[in-house]
């Protein structure tokens, strides 16, 4: 038999886990153990522990015989040295820290031996040179170079680490199995009973079906060493309570620049506001967008809901002022996944996937969309911002009585005292997201104590920008179809508002659709025709003072400055006028009348019986017979003025041209009949040949 056991000072611990024979099986029954026996008052058999916890050893002779000779036929096993380097590493890791400094302290105990036998002293004297002198047995140092004979010398440390404490760690006995699974089934559901309650239940089905009962701290100590924490999570607290249990991922932005990534949220400020159009107050919307890499909030928007509308309009004005970001972080909220914000990103969660899809504003613009994980706030470090603006903004002192709080259970007293105005509350947003974009000490990985205005500036300037063009622009307006024209001048009208521009007379009485800003209506309407081609755009006609006079003066300038430049168009549209086109028709003669054919059958019409019969006076005979006399004069002289005489050759029609144009020149006075003559010969073919050859070759000698 051996002379004593492997470990000779033992803690009431860990008697209670060694199983020994007649010891108990927990701590506060080996002390109420150790105070009946009065282990304490014998001297050299009790001595205060030195590890971390303290508390009291007791050397192994006080405990029973049975339990002495279980420790001893322990020490008597050899330990089987088969274990690998890699294992061995393992193990060692695996121990508690005062074992391995305990093997430290082992390995260097042998390095001291080692060292004397190296100075010319046998290893037995050595040995036991080192024991008198460290207080250690010498049969402890010979079994360590037993354990190391042959293991090189780095892996000497893995090799002395005592295993024991090792095999303590496993999960402990339980006598009956079945009770225990009882309890854990019980245990491990999303409700979280308490193990006290499972315990008191698997205790009745036990005195039912006869099972045996261990101790509740027995059932505990087995359930803690068995099921693992994540199982644990999982089992009372759910998928998303194991989620976030996992760490959560660091992610370097100082490789990034800004406008490299945008990111989009909406927020609901816990403050109730008085919206235009809306009986009660309601709690406004913000859609925000931020740089991911600054922080910086960008452009903001407010609504009564989170609406796609909204968000096309914030996202103009973030491109509009700082340019076409190459990334966007967007939530998957139906306002960011709808198809005229992401229409034709394949990635989309929301909505069905059509091939035919007409891009939306981002794919149009070239920005790649990200999708952010679906409730996880870890994947939007906008979220970050949200929580600031909440104390800033919601708690701000020019809004108390219109806080709401953030849940129904944390109402304030003062609840549903006040309303803010909604231009109030858009200042007080203003100023405040300014601010949060100018506070310095900030402490991301690239402000470094400086603000996020400081960080975005600094990278701005030399990261290159794409701007929008003035038609990519229009894309971020909001849609309206089926406006119509009017019928007079074109003129449209949108939310109460008028809208009219010179060129709109050609959409009078047709229907057009216009993009607008919804929240400047005064800044017009850009307008398209259905098919989608851009026309123009229309200023908003502002209405006002009834007694104005400046107003009145203004619209009358407007109205003279219309008028003059039609008047203007019109006389440039104009290349002939009036008289120069009846000129022009008479040169050409009178139409040729139809000739009427003589009708070869001519049926009588009968007069009836009570018709009167005509009475014609001899006055109204010679009347007509007057009338028929002049006529035929008229008709006389007329052919006899524009028949051709017998020297009127087409040579002969110029020259006299030539001659009354030269006595018109002198200021000589014609007659009427050879003015209108010359008019009408000056618009001929002929006197223009006449010309062209005159001025090319001259005058014939």
């Amino acid at each position: 038999m051996a002379d004593g056991p492997r470990q000779e000072w033992w803690s009431a611990a860990e008697l209670a886990d060694a199983g020994l024979p007649d010891m108990p099986g927990s701590k506060r029954k080996v002390n109420d153990m150790a105070a009946r026996q009065n282990w304490r008052g014998r001297p050299g058999k009790s001595r205060r522990r030195k590890a971390v916890g303290g508390g009291t050893e007791y050397h192994w002779t006080l405990l029973p015989m049975r339990a002495r000779l279980a420790l001893t036929a322990r020490a008597e096993a050899p330990e089987e040295q088969t274990v690998g380097r890699d294992e061995a590493w393992a193990e060692y890791e695996r121990a508690t820290a005062a074992a391995q400094k305990k093997a430290g302290e082992r390995l260097a105990v042998l390095a001291e031996v080692e060292e004397i036998e190296a100075a010319g002293m046998t290893r037995s004297l050595a040995v036991t040179t080192v024991a008198t002198r460290s207080g250690i047995a010498a049969k402890s140092i010979w079994n360590w170079f037993g354990r190391v004979e042959g293991i090189a010398q780095a892996d000497r440390l893995a090799y002395l680490v005592d295993r024991r404490s090792l095999r303590l760690k496993s999960a402990p006995k339980v006598p009956n199995a079945a009770f225990c699974d009882i309890v854990k089934s019980d245990f491990l559901r999303l409700s979280g009973p308490s193990l006290t309650s499972c315990y008191d239940r698997a205790v009745r089905i036990a005195e039912k079906e006869g099972l045996s009962v261990p101790p509740i701290h027995q059932v505990r100590s087995w359930i803690k060493a068995t099921i693992s924490e994540p199982v644990l999570i999982y089992h009372r607290k759910g998928v998303e309570a194991l989620r976030r249990y996992y760490p959560h991922q660091t992610r370097d932005k100082s490789a990034m620049v800004p406008l490299e990534c945008v990111q989009g949220d909406y927020h609901r400020f816990d403050v109730f506001v008085r919206w235009p159009g809306e009986k009660d107050p309601v709690r406004v919307q913000m859609v925000v967008f931020s740089d991911v890499y600054s922080g910086k909030i960008l452009s903001w928007r407010l609504d009564v809901t989170a609406n796609s509308h909204t968000v096309q309009l914030a996202l103009g004005d973030l491109i509009e002022r700082y340019g076409v970001p190459w990334n966007a972080l967007l939530d998957n909220g139906r306002e960011f996944a709808a198809k005229a914000i992401t229409g034709g990103t394949p990635t989309r969660f929301r909505f069905k996937i059509d091939d035919e899809d007409i891009p939306g504003l981002l794919p149009l613009l070239g920005v790649k969309v990200i999708w952010a994980t679906p409730y996880s706030g870890q994947s939007k470090p906008i979220e970050r911002a949200f929580r600031d603006l909440c104390d800033r903004v919601a708690k701000h002192p020019a809004f108390e009585g219109a806080y709401t709080g953030n849940s129904p259970l944390a109402k304030p007293e003062n609840y549903g005292t006040r309303a803010i105005p909604l231009e109030e509350f858009r200042a007080v947003v203003a100023e405040e997201i300014e601010a949060h974009n100018a506070r310095p000490g900030r402490r991301s990985e690239v402000a470094f104590g400086r603000s996020f205005n400081d960080v975005f500036n600094e990278g701005y300037a030399r990261a290159a920008i794409s701007r929008a063009t003035e038609e990519q622009r229009r894309l971020w307006l909001l849609r309206v179809e089926g406006l119509r024209g009017d019928s007079k001048n074109g003129e449209l009208k949108l939310h109460g508002s008028r809208y009219w521009a010179e060129w709109m007379y050609r959409i009078a009485g047709q229907k057009v659709a216009a993009r607008f800003d919804q929240d400047d209506l005064h800044a017009g309407l850009h307008v398209y025709d259905l098919a989608g081609s851009y026309l123009g755009h229309a200023p908003c006609m502002e209405a006002a003072p009834f007694l104005s006079v400046e107003a009145a003066r203004t619209h009358a300038r407007k109205r003279n400055q219309f008028m003059r430049a039609t008047k203007e168009l019109a006389k440039a549209e104009r290349e002939f006028d009036h008289a120069e086109i009846a000129a022009r028709l008479r040169a050409a003669g009178n139409p040729v009348e139809d000739e009427l054919p003589e009708a070869e059958v001519v049926r009588l019409v009968p007069a009836h019986p009570k018709a009167p019969k005509p009475q014609q006076s001899r006055r109204q005979t010679t009347d007509q017979l007057e009338s028929a006399e002049r006529l035929d004069a008229q008709i006389t002289r007329i052919s006899e003025r524009r028949a051709p005489g017998p020297d009127d050759d087409p040579r002969g029609r110029f020259e006299r041209a030539t001659q009354l144009e030269a006595l018109q020149a002198e200021g000589h006075p014609m007659t009427v009949e050879q003015s209108l003559w010359l008019a009408d010969y000056q618009q001929s073919a002929e006197y223009r040949g006449f010309a062209r050859m005159r001025r090319a070759f001259g005058q014939e000698e």
